[in-house]
C-alpha cells in the first residue's frame, strides 16, 4: 500500500492587517526576499521591515528578483544571506519573489548545492540556519503554502518546476490589503493561474479525499469574484477571497500536484517569456477538452457549479477579464506561426518530461502534446486528439 501526506505550513495568519505579525517572532537577524518595486513603491517593504525591527531583529533585504527568477538570481541571494546570517527569511512579493526566496534558503544552508540536484529532487533538510516565511502580494501562485518553486534556466530556456516539502514555508501570511494594489492584467492573470491549480489538483490522478474539498473551494471562489476583483481592486471582500482561493488551491495542488495545463506553460513560458498565469489561463479550456476523455470529474465541477459547459464558462470568464482566447492573439509578448513552429518539437518533448504530466488524468505523449499546443494556437477544440 503506497502512504500519502497532507503537508501545509504550520501556521497560516490570514486578514487584513496580517503583516503585524512579523513583530510577534523571535530572532535576532531577518532578510527580506522581494522583487523590489511594486512593494517598495506601496508602502509594504518599509512596513514588514517596521515590524520586524518591532520584534528586535537586525533586517537586510535581497531585492531585485525578476519576474522568471533565474538561477544566477537564487545563487546571489543565496550568498547575501550568507554574508548576513539571518534567523528568518521573509518573502514578500508576487510568485517569482517567494519561489526565488526558497532557492537562496537553500543556497544560504547549504552553499555548495548543484542546481542538478534541485532538479533531480535531491533537496537538504532546511531549517539548520532559518525558518521561512511567506507574503503573497498577489492571490496566484500559493507558493506562500506550497512545496513548488519555480526557476528558469535562462541560457537554455527552460523553467524547472522543483519540489520538495522541505521548503514549505513555516508561516504564510495572507493579508489582503497587499493584493489590493495589483493592477487589473495582474488580477486576471493570478485568478486564472489560481483556477488552473484548483481545476487541476481536483483532477489530478494524486487527488483525495483531503485535496477535493480544497480545490472545489476555491475554484467556487474564483468564479464568483474573480470578475469583481478585475473591475474593482478596492473591492476588499472580493480581494480577501481570491487570496484564501489562491491558498486553498495552493493546500490542494501542493498535495495532488498538477497536471498538463502547468507543464506546457511551464515550457512555452520558458521559451517565449509569456507570463505564467496568462499560458495557464489560455490553454486551460483546451487541456480539459483534451483530459475530459479520461475523467469524469469536470462534471462533477459543472454541477458544483450549475453550469452545462465548463469550457465554455471558462472561456467566457477569460475574456470577462481581458484574457485572449488563443495564444496567436496574446499581446504581452509575440508568439508567430513561424516562432511557434521552430521551437514546437522540442518545446512539446520538454513539456511531456515536466513532473507535472505525471499526474495527468489521460496518459499523453509529445505528439499530443504538439497538437494541444496547435489548438491553444489556432483556436481549435482539443477533442479530435
Amino acid at each position: 500500500m503506497t502512504l500519502k501526506a497532507f503537508k501545509i505550513p504550520k501556521d497560516i495568519v490570514f486578514g487584513e492587517g496580517a503583516l503585524e505579525h512579523l513583530s510577534k517572532l523571535e530572532g535576532k537577524k531577518a532578510t527580506i526576499v522581494t522583487g523590489g518595486r511594486s512593494m517598495k513603491r506601496f508602502g509594504f517593504l518599509d512596513e514588514a521591515k517596521s515590524q520586524l525591527e518591532k520584534a528586535g531583529m537586525e533586517v537586510s533585504i535581497v531585492d531585485g528578483v525578476e519576474p522568471n527568477p533565474s538561477i544566477e538570481t537564487v545563487i546571489r541571494g543565496g550568498k547575501e544571506m550568507e554574508e548576513f546570517g539571518p534567523d528568518w527569511i521573509v518573502a514578500i512579493g508576487g510568485g517569482s519573489a517567494l519561489d526565488a526566496a526558497k532557492i537562496m534558503w537553500v543556497y544560504y544552508e547549504y552553499p555548495d548545492t548543484k542546481f542538478e540536484d534541485l532538479i533531480a529532487g535531491k533537496f537538504p533538510k532546511l531549517r539548520t540556519k532559518a525558518k521561512f516565511i511567506a507574503c503573497p502580494s498577489t492571490s496566484g501562485t500559493a507558493s506562500e503554502i506550497t512545496a513548488f518553486s519555480v526557476i528558469t534556466d535562462v541560457k537554455n530556456h527552460i523553467k524547472y518546476p522543483l519540489v520538495s516539502y522541505e521548503m514549505t514555508p513555516d508561516i504564510a501570511l495572507l493579508d489582503a490589503n497587499i493584493p489590493s494594489k495589483m493592477p487589473k492584467n495582474i488580477t486576471a492573470n493570478t485568478g486564472m493561474d489560481v483556477m488552473t491549480h484548483a481545476i487541476e489538483a481536483y483532477v489530478s490522478t494524486a487527488a483525495s479525499s483531503y485535496t477535493d474539498p480544497l480545490a472545489l473551494e476555491a475554484i467556487k471562489l474564483v468564479f464568483k469574484q474573480i470578475v469583481n476583483a478585475y473591475e474593482d481592486g478596492d473591492n476588499i471582500k472580493a480581494r480577501e477571497d481570491m487570496h484564501n482561493a489562491s491558498a486553498l488551491a495552493g493546500m490542494a495542488f501542493t498535495n495532488a500536484s498538477l497536471g498538463l495545463v502547468h507543464s506546457l506553460a511551464h515550457k512555452i513560458g520558458g521559451e517565449f517569456g509569456i507570463t505564467h498565469g496568462l499560458a495557464n489561463a489560455v490553454l486551460l479550456p483546451y487541456i480539459i477538452e483534451y483530459n475530459s476523455k479520461a475523467t469524469d470529474k469536470f462534471k462533477e465541477i459543472e454541477k458544483q457549479l450549475e453550469i452545462s459547459d465548463l469550457v465554455s464558462a471558462l472561456k467566457e470568464l477569460n475574456v470577462k477579464v481581458g484574457i485572449p482566447k488563443t495564444l496567436k492573439d496574446v499581446t504581452e509578448v509575440e508568439i508567430t506561426e513561424e516562432k511557434l513552429n521552430e521551437v514546437l518539437d522540442r518545446m512539446s518533448k520538454n513539456a511531456f518530461e515536466d513532473p507535472c504530466t505525471l499526474t495527468n488524468p489521460r496518459d499523453s505523449s509529445p505528439e499530443d502534446v504538439k497538437e494541444i499546443y496547435k489548438c491553444a494556437f489556432y483556436g481549435e477544440s482539443a477533442l479530435k486528439i
